[in-house]
This record gives structure tokens, C-alpha cells and sequence, in this order.
């Protein structure tokens, strides 16, 4: 009989042997999102932000939302957004900046009728953040998304797109100041 547990014993330890440990592989993870290649820079004009994680550079698309990046520059160069910080952080989706108040409540007192045009929401794009019912509710803030909202196509201004500091976009946590923005 001790013969037949050793046989046993030793197919088992065979076949331990032979038998890959697919069950102590790690599980699979997410693959990360890859940012695309730096974007072509076009006429612009384009805005810096200036912040303690770094510095981002927005191109703005006057051809595809006239109004709205004419109203954007003209506070930049009013100082309206310098010490006003991104005060909405959503993880995979957007950070939102550019209320005075600091908490989604505030603007400058003018809206900017909505411009909807063909630009995609993508990593890096610049958006006009307007109330859910009244698209031409938009007013002073404004958003960048931090992955692809193809859901928001058709739905929200697109004026600018991030081409520098896309890297930094991640690190933005809510209350970080924008020290200064300029038209660069």
C-alpha cells in the first residue's frame, strides 16, 4: 500500500511540475493611455498657464469658435484667470478651471453663445463648460480633458487643445493655482 502512495505522490509532484501556474499569474492590467503624438502647432494663438506643477500651453482655434476664443483672450488679457485655480479634479475624464468662486458657481458675468463644430474631445482638448440644459449658458470656465470624451462631441465648445505640459495634466489636483496666464 506504501508502495501505491508513493506512486501517487510522485505523479502529483510530475505533474506540478509539467503543468504551467497559469493561476499565479498576475491578473491582466489596463493598458495606460497612450498620449498621441505632440500635435501640429497651427497659427493659434496660444495661452500659458503658469502653476506650481509646471507649465501648460494652450493653442486656440479661433476658425472653430470665434466668439468664444475672442472672449478667452480677452480676459486672459484682462488678468481674470491669474490666481484662479482648477477646482474640479475627475480622474480619467476632465479638470475644470476658471470660476472665481471657486466652486463651480462663478464666472466672469458675460455667456458666450455656444460654437459647436467639428474638433473631438481628446487628450489635452479645451473646452467651454456651459450649465446641462443651456448650452449657451458658458461663461469663464473651462475644461481639458485628461482622455478621450467622445460623448461630449457636438455637445460642448471646443476652442484650444493642450501641445505642451500634456504630461503634467495628470498631476493637477484640485486647488492648484494658476499663477499667471498669458498670451504666449
Amino acid at each position: 500500500m506504501a508502495g501505491w502512495r508513493n506512486a501517487g505522490l510522485a505523479s502529483l509532484l510530475c505533474l506540478a511540475v509539467f503543468i504551467p501556474p497559469v493561476f499565479a499569474q498576475a491578473p491582466p492590467t489596463e493598458k495606460p493611455v497612450v498620449p498621441p503624438a505632440p500635435p501640429v502647432r497651427g497659427p493659434g494663438p496660444y495661452v500659458l498657464i503658469e502653476m506650481d506643477r509646471g507649465k501648460l500651453t494652450l493653442e486656440l482655434f479661433p476658425d472653430a469658435a470665434p466668439k468664444t476664443v475672442a472672449r478667452f483672450v480677452e480676459l486672459v488679457k484682462k488678468g481674470f484667470y491669474n490666481s484662479l485655480t482648477f477646482y474640479r479634479i475627475m480622474p480619467k475624464f476632465l479638470i475644470q478651471g476658471g470660476d472665481p468662486a471657486g466652486d463651480g458657481t462663478g464666472g466672469s458675468g458675460q455667456t458666450i453663445p455656444a460654437e459647436f463644430n467639428e474638433k473631438k474631445h481628446q487628450l489635452g482638448t479645451v473646452g467651454m463648460a456651459h450649465r446641462t440644459r443651456d448650452p449657451d449658458s458658458a461663461d469663464s470656465q473651462f475644461y481639458i480633458c485628461l482622455e478621450p470624451q467622445p460623448f461630449l462631441d457636438g455637445k460642448y465648445t471646443v476652442f484650444g487643445q493642450v501641445v505642451e505640459g500634456l504630461d503634467i495634466l495628470p498631476k493637477i489636483q484640485a486647488g492648484d493655482v494658476m499663477r499667471k496666464v498669458t498670451l504666449k
